[in-house]
């Protein structure tokens, strides 16, 4: 089933034809414009409403479970948090098990994992599984027999002592794997790594801030904004040699255009999350990279939130949409929905800004993006200064700032219909408070230094989530869902005329293109995974995972609900700063999580398990 990385022939020609047959689900995001739409359409808007429960599966894991499985032919992949189990599943002989592979890991990685234990999924090619474990450690291993072909180092350390950790899933590009690397709020710097599909060694890396030649960055031939960069463009936006422990770490998720021979992807926070130590715009964190696929140089970037005050990672995927009307023309674009809660739609060639627009009316820390070519601050939010960390000061604590930490939408990856021209959007309805404070960095120790607190954004429908429809060309929302909780769930588009998602309460639910409600199903725990969808022997299926965790769900996954965890929680983040009494104690550990989502404990608890549903025949 697979091509040879011989004469020509790349893994992902493979991928490429196995993403063409919608009866695989052979990449994490769909396909390389990660639209997570698929053209099967035997469940329908019609029948849809018969959905049952066809299978399911545990993982025997306890945490977040982010991602999703994927289907190769016959054989279904399916992965879990840390300890980051493989396992390989018959679908030809009612799911059994044709292997499973369980890494040993370092323990200590566990703590500095800052939002849940998290993994975003397995990828394939060239007859390979591609396991980012906790630990940084990336695997090669035979997806026939699940046998390690070759694993690589992707950190600089296996044991957590430099605050590295891996939670993205790979993708698979020509004769490479791509990884990022996670740890921004333990001071890392981020990175994009290429290794060569057959043996594992390192093709080139590009490190998010740095000297030129760290970032892959040609200072007359990359652009922002259509203006070549210019020299030491990763160092000369912040103070000494802060950069080196800038963040910008890259956690999300990966797109390509084979055309253009183009990756794209985002850049997380620039540490710490207190503005008043680091001045300047800390480039490139925040940022949209688009690179050459071979070399990994640059050829354009955008930084979406210069000198960030919020923690808005910039690191949401990158759907790449075709024939886009855009001021009466088509345009081939990359649409992006921003944890700062702007929606930004950008020519995928050249890196020029098209649309910036607001996708929750909740967000008010800047009025808009500056959108006049002739202007100085072209391209860059309006802030407000009632809203801005840095404005108020350090100790200073700033109220009522949207979105909170975690973004009008955080990871959970949108789904794009070539049918509708629709994008589908899972989002977060949440406002926070932030309080800056000042730290010190020592490798592999917290390096945070903000208190947060978060609450479902006021005067709303008092939920803390919506799904909405997303109108890319005119910067505008068609229609919304709101939800008890925020939606941390990837959606996904069928050919069908159904769009699904899941809750943090648990529920797979499936709506049509104007957002009615046509089947709901409440699965063992909360829905963090992304829903995906295969057919075998003519039957189509989704499946989706449940297990609740994650940022949002923190509370529950690392029982920091209970006083005694919280406080552990704060004394190993916190630098000794004084939290106030037990209430707010809990209210404001997990980065500020805990306390927004207290409330979930009443509708689901922890789980691990996957959940296949068809229509009966």
């Amino acid at each position: 089933m697979t091509l040879s990385l011989v004469g020509g022939a790349f893994a992902n020609d493979d991928l490429q034809t196995l993403s063409s047959d919608a009866k695989n689900w052979a990449m994490q995001t769909g396909d390389y414009a990660n639209t997570r739409y698929s053209k099967l359409k035997k469940i329908t808007k019609d029948n849809v409403k018969n959905l049952q429960v066809a299978w399911t599966f545990s993982t025997g894991v306890l945490r977040g479970h982010e991602g999703g499985p994927l289907v190769v032919g016959d054989v279904m992949y399916v992965h879990a948090p840390y300890p980051n189990t493989v396992y390989a599943l018959d679908l030809n002989n009612d799911g059994r098990i044709l292997w499973r592979y369980e890494p040993r890991q370092d323990p200590n990685v566990i703590p500095i994992m800052c939002c849940d234990t998290v993994n975003r999924g397995v990828a394939y090619g060239d007859g390979k599984i591609f396991l980012y474990q906790a630990d940084t450690t990336l695997v090669a291993l035979d997806a026939k027999t699940g046998a390690v072909v070759w694993s690589v180092k992707n950190g600089e350390a296996a044991d957590g002592s430099k605050g590295e950790s891996g939670t993205s899933a790979p993708v698979v590009i020509k004769d490479k794997v791509l990884v990022g690397v996670s740890g921004g709020e333990f001071g890392v710097r981020g990175h994009l790594t290429a290794y060569n599909i057959k043996d594992g060694k390192q093709a080139w890396r590009a490190y998010s801030m740095g000297s030129d030649k760290e970032t892959l960055i040609d200072p007359q031939k990359t652009t922002a904004l259509g203006k070549p960069v210019g020299p030491d463009s990763g160092t000369n936006t912040w103070e000494g040699d802060q950069w080196k422990i800038g963040g910008g770490t890259t956690w999300g998720w990966y797109s390509y255009d084979p055309k253009l021979n183009l990756i794209y992807y985002g850049t997380g926070n620039p540490s710490t999350w207190n503005p008043n130590q680091r001045p300047g715009d800390n480039k490139w964190s925040m940022t949209i990279m688009a690179r050459d696929a071979d070399t990994g140089m640059a050829k354009w970037l955008y930084q979406m939130t210069p000198h960030d005050e919020w923690d808005y990672d910039g690191v949401n995927e990158m759907i790449l949409a075709d024939g886009i009307k855009i001021d009466g023309k088509d345009r081939d674009v990359l649409v992006h929905f921003d944890r700062n809660g702007f929606a930004y739609t950008m020519d995928r060639a050249t890196g020029e800004l098209l649309v910036a627009k607001k996708y929750d009316p909740a967000v008010n820390w800047a009025t808009e993006v500056d959108m006049d070519k002739s202007s100085k601050t072209y391209g860059r939010p309006k802030v407000v200064d009632k809203y801005s960390t840095q404005a108020q000061g350090e100790d200073t604590n700033t109220t009522g700032i949207c979105p909170a930490a975690l973004g009008t939408k955080d990871q959970q990856p949108a789904a794009y219909s070539p049918k509708t021209k629709l994008f589908y959007v899972p989002t977060n309805h949440v406002c926070m408070d932030y309080e800056p404070y000042k730290v010190s960095y020592t490798a592999g120790q917290p390096y945070v230094g903000a208190t947060v607190s978060m609450y479902p954004a006021p005067n709303s429908h008092g939920g803390m989530g919506n799904f909405i429809a997303w109108d890319a060309a005119k910067g505008e929302i068609v229609w919304s869902i709101p939800e008890q909780f925020s939606v941390w769930s990837g959606a996904l588009a069928t050919d069908g005329d159904v769009v699904f998602y899941g809750t943090l309460e648990g529920y797979l639910k499936a709506v049509d293109k104007n957002g009615k409600e046509l089947y709901k199903f409440k699965t063992p725990s909360g829905i963090i995974g992304n829903v995906t969808t295969y057919e075998h022997k003519g039957k189509q299926y989704v499946a989706v995972l449940s297990g609740v965790g994650g940022w949002a769900g923190i509370g529950l996954a690392a029982g920091l609900l209970e006083a005694k965890n919280a406080a552990a929680w704060h004394g190993a983040v916190d630098q000794g700063r004084a939290q106030g009494d037990e209430t707010k104690s809990v209210g404001t550990a997990g980065l500020g999580a805990v306390g927004g989502y207290a409330g979930l404990a009443d509708y689901t608890t922890l789980g691990g398990q996957l959940t296949v549903f068809t229509v009966p025949e």
